[in-house]
């Protein structure tokens, strides 16, 4: 096959609209339910460059949740801990496989941007991953195979609709790319610079000490980079992505929407959203809401309204904002990775609130110097990588 006819382009208004191969070559995809659309392609073709180079440089199994061409998250297949299997809804599965896991990383750490998501997996999806997929809100996924039982599972979603891809691993694109923007076509190399650990051998700050376990998450954090929208920025913490800013005009915007991810991410692991008790029948999604109200400053109208009845069995006490820095105080060892330089220290400011510990960035800015300063004021390990990995 060397076009596949889509519905629509980016809106519906926008037709016809195809994907296709030039020259020689088929398509390197199968189509094995639904009839995915062009944004669909896009979070698809995009996520399955990122889950196939976090394999490539972890050797572990990876998953990412995109939504509309950035990665809401992204993560490798490690094991769950109690609290985590809580938080991502998935304490009534038992043992989940490594991709599982991975997926339930990827989907779990911003649940409010990944509902509605597109997945992309590193391997074969198994029975686990699919079902856990089966129950979550979500377009599609693409991945090199599908077990018997699991496209059955996928097939039976969305009551035969749900859009199931499978590309050929082997399939490697032209090393020039192009697109149309106005008419006009823009022509460049790919980007196929490989994130290892030989990017982070240049460590600038007075403390040198990066472990294999921060470089894992300072890599991953780089290639979560390498495919979101930029400005971006990634903050990692035990083999997944905590909290991404994507597509902001200003880098210390960036900085600050990651770290409120990252923070939610984390308040969602204190007693007193763990202690929440809701009502009987509520969804997934509407409890995801109703937490990330609780932990945040418009709780206090919720509940001057009377609202919280709708929601929770017993009224929940109010999370102040002391308990919440509190509680905030002991997350550490975080990594961060930015797409291109900081150019101000405020970054890193605002980067150790979140409890920031190892930094991997390009560097080349003029104001370098009180970036590598600020950061030896918080005791942080910084990288130079010499790279940039700007995407649009």
């Amino acid at each position: 096959m060397k076009e596949l006819e889509l519905k629509y382009g980016c809106n519906p208004n926008q037709k016809p609209s195809r994907i296709y191969m030039e020259g020689e070559g088929e398509l390197p995809i199968q189509v094995l339910s639904g009839r995915p659309g062009y944004i669909n392609f896009l979070d698809a073709f995009n996520g399955w460059q990122l889950v196939k180079e976090l394999k490539e440089a972890t050797g572990l199994p990876a998953a990412t949740s995109f939504k509309h061409v950035s990665p809401a998250g992204a993560a490798v297949g490690l094991p769950l801990d109690d609290t985590l299997r809580k938080i991502y809804w998935v304490d009534d599965m038992g043992e989940l496989s490594p991709l599982a896991s991975a997926y339930a990383r990827a989907r779990g750490a911003d649940r409010m941007s990944s509902f509605g998501d597109f997945i992309a997996l590193s391997d074969v999806c198994d029975a686990d991953t699919a079902k856990l997929i089966k129950r979550e809100v979500s377009d599609g996924v693409i991945a090199p195979g599908y077990e018997p039982e699991a496209l059955e599972i996928l097939r039976s979603k969305k009551n035969g609709n749900y859009n199931v891809i499978q590309i050929d691993s082997a399939y490697r694109p032209d090393p020039i790319e192009r697109k149309q923007v106005f008419g006009i076509t823009f022509e460049q190399g790919r980007n196929e610079l490989a994130i290892n650990r030989e990017l982070l051998s240049n460590v600038v700050t007075e403390n040198k000490d990066i472990p294999d376990s921060a470089k894992i998450d300072l890599m991953i954090a780089l290639i979560t980079l390498k495919y979101t929208q930029s400005n971006s920025v990634c903050y990692v913490k035990g083999g997944q992505a905590i909290g991404i800013g994507a597509g902001q005009q200003s880098r210390v915007h960036c900085t600050r929407l990651a770290g409120q991810k990252a923070d939610n991410w984390f308040l969602r692991q204190a007693p007193q959203v763990l202690n929440l008790q809701f009502v009987d029948g509520i969804k997934r999604a509407d409890r995801d809401n109703a937490i990330d109200v609780y932990i945040g400053e418009e709780y206090m109208d919720v509940l001057a309204d009377g609202r919280w009845e709708q929601t929770f069995k017993v009224k929940p006490p109010v999370f102040t904002r002391e308990e919440k820095r509190a509680w905030l105080d002991q997350m550490t060892g975080v990594a961060l990775g930015s797409d291109a330089f900081f150019p101000f220290g405020d970054n890193i400011d605002r980067a150790y609130k979140s409890g920031v510990k190892y930094i991997a960035e390009p560097g080349g800015s003029v104001r370098d110097d009180n970036v590598i300063e600020t950061c030896n004021q918080y005791g942080m390990a910084m990288a130079f990588t010499g790279i940039r990995l700007f995407h649009h």
